[in-house]
């Protein structure tokens, strides 16, 4: 039984790491290089992430710098970057690519406060499922009498207190998140 709780707060310790990566990518008006990672770019017939293919640094707080490796990779940048999500358009001087970041507008911030509220229950469906798989893994387990009804309903107070902690501790997360975005 202590095996199964562990693992269900390792794995729910990957949802909160999970979580933060998410938000992480979140734009907040702030150059930050983490927003590429998900763009990926056709490079030699395969896809490539963008961060494998170019270093990327923060000049100053509004822009990111592209800088293939190589050259004949810069389009294939360039058109990934048009093609992504992130909602900036890159400019090409030819070299490297450049990223300027806007001022949020009031309606922004307020869209990035709802994906922040939807990436936190997400984390907290996540956390909940691992939770029901534990469950009947007890339910099994007493099935098989490996457990009694005692150390079972022990176990489903202990499984709850970490849930309640984990679900506690995305709440926090997503409300830094929600402060940062509001007060740029």
């Amino acid at each position: 039984m202590k095996q199964q709780l562990n693992q269900a707060k390792e794995k729910m310790q990957k949802t909160l790491d999970s979580l933060s990566r998410e938000f992480a990518a979140v734009r907040a008006g702030r150059a930050n290089p983490d927003i590429l990672n998900k763009v990926q770019a056709e490079y030699w017939g395969a896809m490539t992430p963008v961060t494998q293919m170019a270093s990327v640094s923060v000049p100053d707080a509004r822009t990111l710098l592209v800088q293939p490796y190589d050259a004949t990779a810069l389009k294939a940048i360039e058109k990934a970057i048009m093609n992504s999500d992130i909602g900036i358009n890159p400019n090409n001087d030819g070299k490297a690519i450049r990223l300027t970041f806007p001022q949020l507008t009031e309606e922004r911030r307020k869209e990035l406060c709802k994906s922040c509220k939807k990436y936190g229950e997400e984390a907290k469906v996540a956390i909940r499922s691992i939770r029901r798989d534990v469950m009947d893994k007890f339910k099994t387990m007493k099935k098989n009498s490996e457990l009694t009804e005692d150390e079972m309903k022990q176990g489903e107070k202990d499984l709850q207190k970490i849930v309640d902690k984990f679900c506690e501790d995305t709440d926090k997360m997503v409300a830094a998140k929600e402060k940062e975005i509001l007060s740029i």
